[in-house]
This record gives C-alpha cells, sequence and structure tokens, in this order.
C-alpha cells in the first residue's frame, strides 16, 4: 500500500463559487475506472475502489482535513504547524465520481470566497500492484497542483516539459529523447496501420450476416431438419403397417407374431431383412383366417422361431416340418 500526495495536475477539483459562496459540496477524484495524470501515471477507480474509499471512510469515523497546500504531509511530520481549511464530512459517489461534503474552517472559507484558493489536490491511498484507489487521506487547497511526486518546488513543475511516459515510447519504438510531434506522428501512424488491419481482417462486410437473421436462418433449418425427420419415420411405419399387413393375409406370419416382427423393422434394413423372410417363408396360418387348424393331409406348420432357424441354416422349411412330424 502506498500514499499518493495528490502529484498530478489532472487530479483536482475546481472549487469554483457558488452564489458567491464557499460550495457545501467538492469533487476530491474524478470519474473512472481509470484516473490519469499529466505525467501519464494511472490509477484505478472503479467499483470496487468506490466501496473500499467509502468503507474504509466509515470505519475510520474521523473527519478527513482539507489544509493548506498539503501541510498535513510536508510541514505536521516535522512538527510544523498544519492546520485545516475544512473538512470532509461525508462521501459520495456521483457518476463514478468520488465527492465530499465540506464543512469549511471561517479562514478557509473566506480564502476560497476572495479566490485566493480555487484548486483542490487529493491525497489517497492505492495499491502498489493493481494502482486501485483504497482510502482518501486527505485533501489541499492549493492554486499549482503538483506534478511529479518527488519534486517539492511547485514553480519548476510548472515550468518542466511533460515527457511520455517510458511504456509509450516503447510501444510506439521511439527513444527516449523524441519529442512531442514525434510521438504524435507515431501515434497516429500506428493508429492507422491498426484501422488498416481491422478493415482487412473483416474484409467485405456483405459477407456477413447480421446475428439476428443468423438465428432466424438456423431456426428454419433446425425446424425443416425436424419436420424431415418426422416424415420419414411416418412413411417408415406406413410401410412397416403395409408389409405386416400383406404379410400376415398371405399366411406368411401369424397374429400372434406380429408384434415380434413389427419391433424388428425399426429401420430400413430391418424392414429389408422382414421381406425377404416373408418372401422365403412358407404359409403358416389360414391365409383366409376361416380356420385355425391346419386342413386333413397337411404337415403341420413351424413357428416363428423354427422358420427363422430354417433361413438362417438353409434348410427346407418342408422337410424340417416332415421330419418334425415322424419325430413327433
Amino acid at each position: 500500500m502506498k500514499t499518493q500526495l495528490a502529484v498530478n495536475s489532472e487530479i483536482y477539483s475546481s472549487v469554483e463559487l457558488s452564489d458567491g459562496k464557499a460550495p457545501e459540496w467538492v469533487e476530491l477524484i474524478p470519474a473512472g475506472p481509470n484516473v490519469v495524470g499529466r505525467d501519464r501515471r494511472t490509477w484505478l477507480f472503479d467499483d470496487t475502489a468506490h466501496q473500499l474509499v467509502q468503507t474504509n471512510f466509515t470505519s475510520r469515523a474521523i473527519d478527513l482535513p482539507i489544509d493548506w497546500e498539503h501541510a498535513t504531509q510536508r510541514r505536521a511530520p516535522q512538527g510544523e504547524p498544519a492546520p485545516a481549511g475544512a473538512w470532509i464530512k461525508k462521501l459520495e459517489i456521483r457518476d463514478g465520481a468520488l465527492w465530499g461534503q465540506v464543512d469549511w474552517t471561517p479562514r478557509g472559507k473566506l480564502q476560497v470566497e476572495d479566490k485566493e484558493y480555487r484548486f483542490l489536490s487529493p491525497v489517497f491511498d492505492y495499491d502498489d500492484e493493481t494502482k486501485r484507489i483504497v482510502r482518501m487521506v486527505s485533501a489541499a487547497l492549493t492554486n499549482i497542483p503538483n506534478l511529479v511526486m518527488t519534486a517539492l518546488n511547485q514553480e519548476q513543475m510548472e515550468n518542466a516539459p511533460v515527457k511520455p511516459s517510458p511504456e509509450l515510447l516503447k510501444l510506439l519504438g521511439l527513444p527516449e529523447t523524441a519529442t512531442a510531434e514525434q510521438v504524435f506522428t507515431a501515434t497516429t501512424a500506428k493508429l492507422n496501420a491498426t484501422n488498416q488491419a481491422l478493415n482487412t481482417e473483416l474484409g467485405n462486410l456483405e459477407r456477413f450476416v447480421p446475428r439476428a437473421d443468423y438465428n432466424a436462418l438456423e431456426s428454419r433449418a433446425l425446424n425443416a431438419e425436424q419436420a424431415l425427420t418426422t416424415h420419414k419415420a411416418a412413411e417408415h411405419t406406413k410401410a412397416v403397417d403395409a408389409a405386416i399387413t400383406q404379410a400376415t393375409q398371405a399366411g406368411k406370419i401369424t397374429p400372434a407374431t406380429v408384434d415380434y416382427h413389427r419391433a424388428m423393422c425399426q429401420d430400413e434394413a430391418g424392414l429389408t431383412r422382414f421381406k425377404d423372410f416373408v418372401d422365403a417363408a412358407p404359409v403358416v396360418a389360414d391365409p383366409t383366417g376361416l380356420s385355425e387348424r391346419n386342413p386333413k393331409g397337411t404337415s403341420t406348420a413351424l413357428n416363428t422361431e423354427e422358420q427363422a432357424m430354417c433361413l438362417q441354416l438353409g434348410v427346407d422349411p418342408a422337410e424340417f416340418a416332415k421330419n418334425k412330424q415322424s419325430e413327433g
């Protein structure tokens, strides 16, 4: 954890007058999630940071000071006075920014209303690794917010040139001595190259279909496939019924074995085997349905299992029936 001493001039709130009075609410940290300073350093002020800052303020249960020129961090450690010009009594998140309700001291109120001081610089703690702001420490009235954390001479900082960050220079392939104009030119070229690559990747937009249209086409295809499957199943059932009815009427199978043969015809291959069986099978039932007994002088009919066995072994069903009758 590290304390950041309001070193960035982008991190300040304008304390403009409202009807000639010092404002009751002031902006302490601008809206995130990324809070960027002139020196290119970035802090994270996201939803998690909002909760941490408010929770730490509540648990501290002490108003936060608004001093002059960060005297709390600079003068107080040396034993010098660091009076408060106001006290932060309440914190709120408004559109991603941190606001504080302020109770001004007479001196602080007068200096703000006389425009002797017009800006606030926050002091906050942040996580070293994530750069997430976790706690408000204080704020300071100032007219020249610090730009560099280690610099204490604000006049020198005001006149110091703003240098691009090393990370940006490395990304652009530029040396540390690169000018602002060179950085701008390189950045523009990199953006153009990125856009060109993106356009090449996307290609002709006419090849693409809006997601809603794609979903509609996919749904229609699935419905058509399901309808075709249902139609094929119905046609197969009709073919099985017709084959079984024909075999029953021809006396090739008995009514008692209909369910058995129907189960064997669940697919096209099964139906084909059944038709081959019927073509080769002898008459085993009375086609007329008038009698369940064989006419006098005929051989005993084979049952379904015996017929199947004859078909598989290549045995003449009539010969098998004769041998069965003689053995009986």
